[in-house]
């Protein structure tokens, strides 16, 4: 019996499972428990397998006993993919973070190059994210990444197959092919990226469709690209497409999903997720913006603390759904994107998050520093000329804090129309020296 076979603590409808699996709903302690336990035994047999982790462990003057448990790994490196890159050219093909001797089903291959060994028929890459999604038996979905060399159109489609959906591996074919191939099977899902989708829609408007109308496609689930706002509305209220996000990379495969609150991502119970400064590797605090680093619990690739280059932060309170892992906050950059201010992370895309609450402005961060200080101002043009700025600033200032964690230091109403659409959202001024 497959683990998705198996009985799940929640339901919903008639008979659809809500969860994958207990581990979902388990307490945070027995997860903490169990995964300092996995992590202490991947040390070990890291060191004993692999000679990067043996030789890096003895570098650093570590014995596998050093590590106990996940607050152990901060005393590793962090690793990006540049420097997977640089040890796979070292050291082919996986730049010693093998096990010489696993049996290796697949390896995938993503630009640089990066070679990825398949983790195995028993790691439920991508399954977590399509049951919170509602994919189940019945279900036909089209898969429309690629199977050739990378490792999404495989793993997508294993992930699929495990919640008992009928996949069409559609792949990098053409849209006029997908929107018939939507239509002929009756398809009811979708996975892939948000623009392609959106793609096929205006395909099948060209070919004389209504899509909303003529196609029983209601579900679809997205990675690799980010899912504006204004694009979710548009498939949900014009199309009557749910929509759900998965979050992941390459070299560590599924990492988070999103549940139907969608209210963040819940982080995979086969992967320990840290939110750390993106200089020093050390965790940041709850809450705060940092880059998502990931070790993935296997026995096959001992890739540990693999930093994403991703910026996002940890939602620690309890998700209406049932679910008990922590959540990511979706993503807010790039690490070269962010600035630190006063010790804590500020990205672009938080700042277009904060505007977005309060239609009729553009918004510009400034950062200064004076008296050995940084300086945040908020630069506001208020377009909207009924803005009351007596009601508007309390509020401002208030959600500002909410959204980018740290205060801001003053707010500066601008005239109007000096702040153009395409400014840049944040300007940092300050000179080191």
């Amino acid at each position: 019996m497959s683990p998705a076979d198996n009985p799940s603590p929640g339901e919903q409808g008639a008979g659809v499972k809500t969860y994958y699996d207990e581990q979902e709903t388990r307490s945070r302690d027995e997860r903490e428990e169990s995964m300092n336990r996995d992590i202490a035994e991947m040390v070990r047999l890291g060191y004993e397998r692999s000679s990067t982790v043996k030789k890096t462990m003895d570098g650093l003057g570590m014995k596998p006993s050093d590590i106990q448990g996940t607050r152990d790994l901060v005393n590793l490196p962090v690793i990006s993919r540049e420097q997977l890159v640089e040890l796979q050219a070292i050291t082919p093909p996986f730049g010693g973070l093998d096990d010489p001797g696993a049996e290796i089903e697949r390896i995938f291959i993503s630009p640089g190059p990066v070679y990825e060994p398949h983790l195995g028929s028993h790691d439920p890459l991508w399954a977590r994210g399509y049951q919170a999604a509602g994919f189940t038996k019945g279900d036909v979905v089209i898969n429309t990444f690629s199977y050739h060399m990378v490792a999404a159109g495989l793993t997508f489609h294993g992930g699929l197959t495990r919640v008992g959906a009928t996949v069409v591996p559609s792949g990098a074919s053409s849209t006029q092919q997908q929107v018939q191939l939507i239509r002929d099977l009756g398809v009811t899902g979708y996975t892939g990226t948000p623009s392609f989708l959106m793609a096929l829609i205006e395909k099948a408007s060209e070919m004389g469709h209504d899509f909303a109308k003529d196609f029983t496609l209601r579900r679809a689930s997205f990675v690799a690209e980010p899912l504006q706002p204004s694009l979710r509305k548009r498939f949900e209220e014009e199309f009557g497409i749910d929509t759900y996000q998965m979050y992941g990379a390459t070299e560590v495969g599924d990492i988070a999903y999103e549940c139907g609150e969608k209210s963040g991502w819940h982080l995979c119970e086969e992967v320990f997720v840290e939110i750390v400064d993106p200089v020093t590797g050390t965790p940041v605090q709850p809450g705060e913006l940092g880059e998502v680093v990931v070790t993935r619990l296997n026995s096959i690739f001992f890739l540990f603390r693999f930093g994403t280059g991703d910026l996002s932060r940890i939602i620690e309170e309890p998700c209406p759904c049932g679910r008990t892992a922590l959540r990511l906050d979706g993503i807010a950059g790039r690490v070269g994107d962010a600035v630190k201010v006063r010790g804590l992370f500020v990205a672009p895309s938080q700042v277009g998050n904060l505007a977005a609450q309060f239609p009729g402005i553009a918004l510009q961060l400034l950062i200064e520093r004076q008296a050995h200080r940084d300086i945040l101002t908020a630069r506001i043009d208020l377009r909207d000329t009924m803005i009351d700025r007596g009601e508007f600033l309390p509020r401002f200032e208030r959600i500002f804090q909410e959204v980018c964690t740290v205060k801001v230091d003053k707010v500066v109403f601008t005239e109007p129309g000096s702040i153009p659409d395409d400014a840049k959202v944040l300007q940092d001024t300050r000179e080191w020296k």
